[in-house]
């Protein structure tokens, strides 16, 4: 009975490396034909990460070889970070599941890997669709309306997810580079939850993408811009909104807004396993690439308001790269500087 037995698991086993080798071998077109691949958003629906996943979901399936379906799942958690580390935990690496996550997350690896445990070069990147032009605004019935204004303020409460996304490390610095006195709440599952505390008056102000930023609240008014964190802008925005690099006094506060910011360049991101075959790699990147000019799907962003500056994914690895070859005395001050 145990040779039989034996015998049987061998012989399973023989299977099933066939089976795996087999699919190994698929070409692209044949092995995604038919099959679902999933955008899986770090965040609850609703926000800009899934605002944009939808509509790129909605035109990246027909430059995928063998026109798979392209479905947005939501994984909200830590975020954006579960969705990240079940690339490798639970997901199949086989290049039907595509992450995007808060590209803060890349900072935060590199300042608080203890808790973190991500390393982003060791992903493959898929690419990203434009980089962040990010603005931290008041509500307007708080009555601050300019940098000054915000600096003369004993309390500015600000919400966000947790510690690592781009928004705590915009608080963050301001708090600790700036001297402002803002205080963080933490918990909010995603953008759209802070918008209602917003509203509701729960908190005095936020920092965002411009495009995630919803079109009535900039029509009418109902945010007052006060800061930017990149040097590049969106031509829709306030002409006159300093860059944050300008209240900058020393070399060294410089410095840290450089590393602390450059993962700004990856706003969208979007990456796969390392265990993914290169050729699927290589054929997701196609895809993207191509999707990045496809007329429908440039015309649908522009009319969603959402800016399309797309980087390619050898760009973004090479960026991601960059972000991680930073010294480490440098990255010991951006922490400090990040808590």
């Amino acid at each position: 009975m145990r040779d039989t037995w034996l015998r049987s698991l061998a012989l399973a086993s023989v299977v099933s490396a066939s089976t795996f080798s087999a699919a190994l071998s698929q070409a692209p077109a044949e092995f995604f034909k038919g099959k679902n691949v999933n955008l899986v958003v770090g965040f609850t629906a609703g926000g800009g990460y899934d605002q944009y996943a939808r509509v790129f979901a909605r035109h990246f399936d027909k430059h995928i070889p063998g026109r798979p379906n392209v479905v947005v799942q939501n994984a909200p958690g830590a975020g954006s970070l579960t969705a990240v580390k079940r690339l490798d935990a639970s997901f199949p690496a086989d290049g039907t599941n595509i992450v995007t996550f808060n590209y803060g997350l890349i900072t935060e690896s590199l300042t608080h890997p203890e808790k973190t445990s991500v390393n982003f070069t060791q992903y493959r990147w898929i690419g990203s669709i434009t980089r962040d032009f990010r603005v931290c605004y008041t509500w307007h019935e708080t009555g601050m309306k300019t940098w000054d204004d915000v600096a003369k303020r004993n309390e500015v409460v600000f919400g966000t997810t947790g510690p690592g996304t781009s928004v705590y490390i915009n608080g963050a610095i301001l708090r600790n580079v700036f001297g402002l006195k803002v205080r963080q709440i933490l918990g909010y599952p995603g953008s759209a939850e802070t918008r209602l505390a917003l509203e509701r008056g729960e908190l005095h102000a936020d920092c965002n993408s411009w495009s995630s930023i919803p079109e009535d609240w900039i029509r009418d008014k109902k945010i007052v811009p006060f800061v930017l964190f990149t040097t590049g802008r969106s031509p829709d925005m306030p002409k006159d909104l300093p860059y944050i690099g300008a209240f900058a006094k020393t070399d060294e506060q410089k410095t840290i807004l450089d590393v602390l910011t450059a993962a700004g360049e990856l706003a969208r991101p979007y990456i796969v396993s390392p265990k993914v075959p290169a050729d699927r790699v290589e054929a997701l990147r196609t895809a993207f690439d191509a999707t990045m000019k496809d007329k429908d799907y440039l015309a649908e962003a522009g009319k969603s308001l959402m800016p399309v500056y797309p980087i390619s994914g050898a760009e973004a690895e090479g960026i991601a790269a960059r972000i991680y070859a930073v010294p480490p005395e440098m990255v010991a001050k951006a922490k400090k500087a990040a808590e």
